[in-house]
């Protein structure tokens, strides 16, 4: 009776050992490991979080590589190919990561081929499931300039340039961040350009299909435009809007709407408490702001307004421009 009272006290030690002994996740083999597993092999890091852009090229000592067998397994292969292109296979380094506790986590790795260097955020939920990913920074061969990446706190991502002219005088230039989960891309909440110039935006939905008849481009002029694309679900649209107004007051969205009559369309999404309404006519398209969308755009500023319908260039109109030049 005695050896097995022993025997009971030592049972929790010997699973505390196992426990303890666990073996150590390899992230430079070939073999695929548990997200789980990937993300925890980071080191935790402290807020605020810095990133410069002379610390990118370098190599902690004690720091494994990532297969890029491991990373590609985990992350989308874009995410790599937007910076180094199809062909190239970079190594890849393990930065640390950031919980956010009502968000998820923050990863940042830095990736190195012969020609270019990157540091770059992956963002996951709370469920570990990949959200988006960005550089934060990709070092230029410019010795003027110096970058900076921070997060801070608040979980905003801040990424900073500053350049000293030729006539000694000092430019700056800043974008500032947040991570919009529902549409899985980060949201520009503010910009301060490094030179005083319009920029143009990018539209991510410019090639999809326009055969609706309200499928097209309702512009104010390059910053404040709305584009409207088909959905591959009937009764939907697709929608990207940007504006930029006075006083650092901006907002960008991407999402689909459900077309509530012929000539209103209305944007809900699960886990998203915006909701926005889109009012067509034969020439403009009208938006209003239903319900908060204030993590989409900045503080002092709503979605709204009416923009007027841009005609359509269509492929004949294109080539009887160049043949008259």
């Amino acid at each position: 009776m005695e050896g097995l009272s022993r025997l009971l006290v030592l049972i929790p030690v010997f699973s505390l050992l196992a426990c303890n002994s666990k073996k150590k996740v390899s992230l430079s083999g070939d073999e695929p490991i548990d997200i789980k597993d990937f993300i925890e092999s980071f080191q935790p890091l402290d807020l605020h979080y810095q990133v410069a852009d002379t610390s990118v090229s370098k190599k902690r000592a004690d720091t494994s590589m990532i297969s890029y067998k491991v990373f590609t397994h985990l992350v989308p292969d874009t995410v790599l190919n937007k910076v180094f292109g199809k062909d190239e296979k970079p190594k890849i380094y393990p930065m640390g990561r950031v919980a956010a506790p009502e968000q998820g986590t923050y990863l940042f790795v830095k990736a190195l081929s012969a020609d270019r260097k990157a540091a770059l955020i992956l963002c996951f939920d709370k469920k570990n499931n990949f959200i988006t990913s960005m550089p934060v920074m990709q070092p230029d061969a410019n010795p003027a300039t110096q970058q900076l990446f921070v997060i801070d706190k608040r979980y905003t991502l801040s990424k900073s340039i500053t350049r000293k002219n030729s006539d000694g005088t000092i430019s700056d230039g800043k974008n500032v961040y947040v991570v919009n989960e529902p549409a899985k891309s980060f949201l520009l909440i503010m910009t301060d350009a490094l030179d005083e110039k319009t920029v143009e935006v990018i539209n991510p939905i410019d090639s999809l299909s326009r055969k609706n008849k309200f499928s097209a481009d309702y512009q104010k002029d390059k910053l404040n435009f709305i584009s409207i694309r088909d959905s591959r679900k009937a009764g939907r649209m697709v929608f990207f809007v940007h504006f930029e107004k006075k006083n650092n007051c901006s907002g960008e969205m991407k999402g689909e709407a459900n077309f509530t009559s012929a000539t209103s369309a209305m944007f809900r999404s699960s886990g998203d408490p915006c909701s926005l309404q889109f009012n067509f006519t034969s020439s403009s398209v009208s938006m209003k702001e239903i319900q908060g969308c204030g993590s989409h755009r900045g503080v002092d500023c709503i979605f709204e307004g009416t923009y007027p319908k841009k005609k359509e260039i269509k492929k004949k109109d294109q080539k009887s421009k160049k043949s008259s030049k």
